[in-house]
């Protein structure tokens, strides 16, 4: 069992890194949440008009609810903008509502990362639901059934592989609403330098899940090798 405590140890220090960086984001999101942008646009109308300037159609900007729970659904083609980004008339909201209409502009451009992302989805959610229980078990069993740690790494490896490919995805939703955002005049100069501030920190999240879902599949690994 002393391999199962130095997961939780290891897992411990993760969470710890990746809290840290929670509280950047929302620290910055916060920060440029009170800075108004000079186009007094709102989320959703940059949202609007993002969309309507790379043609899109068919895809609805809809106010949804929670603190930065902002997301493009390519099922439902819904942009989902959190109260404070679908109503907010700054720098933050302008920068949030970019970045998700970035990922409707990927849709639309059959962007191949996130065509491989959402192909996915299903395998992720169930390797995700068996991952604990197969953790737990295989640790238990570590000695007599070293096979079973072997499927717990291939269930691991599964959503590590996901939040590997979530990251060409993310980075470049946030290349293109500032692209966007500085071409169409909506947000420029320091107004530029605070929505780029924004996604880096954004963008800095899903690097952290990244890594943390890396070292733990290495550390897998390394138990199961010691186990044969």
């Amino acid at each position: 069992m002393g391999a199962y405590y130095g997961y939780f140890i290891i897992g411990g220090i993760l969470s710890v890194v990746g809290m840290v960086i929670s509280q950047r984001l929302k620290s910055k999101f916060n920060k440029y949440s009170n800075v108004p942008i000079r186009s007094g646009l709102s989320g959703r109308e940059v949202a609007e008009q993002m969309l309507r300037h790379f043609g899109i159609s068919d895809v609805k900007v809809v106010e949804g609810q929670g603190f930065l729970t902002d997301h493009y659904n390519p099922a439902t083609k819904t942009v989902s903008l959190s109260e404070g980004v679908y109503r907010g008339r700054n720098i933050a909201a302008a920068a949030v509502a970019a970045h998700e209409c970035g990922h409707a502009v990927q849709h639309a451009e059959a962007y191949a990362p996130l065509q491989m992302r959402s192909a996915l989805v299903p395998i992720v959610n169930l390797s995700a639901m068996a991952q604990q229980w197969l953790l737990i078990i295989a640790f238990m069993t570590l000695s007599t059934m070293p096979s079973l740690m072997l499927i717990t790494i291939i269930a691991f490896a599964v959503t590590t592989l996901f939040s590997f490919i979530t990251l060409p995805v993310e980075f470049d939703a946030s290349r293109r609403a500032l692209v966007w955002l500085d071409n169409s005049g909506v947000a420029r100069g320091q107004e530029y330098d605070g929505a780029k501030d924004a996604l880096w920190w954004a963008a800095m999240t899903y690097v952290a899940a990244a890594l943390s879902a890396l070292v733990m599949v290495l550390y897998l690994i390394l138990q199961y090798n010691r186990s044969r």
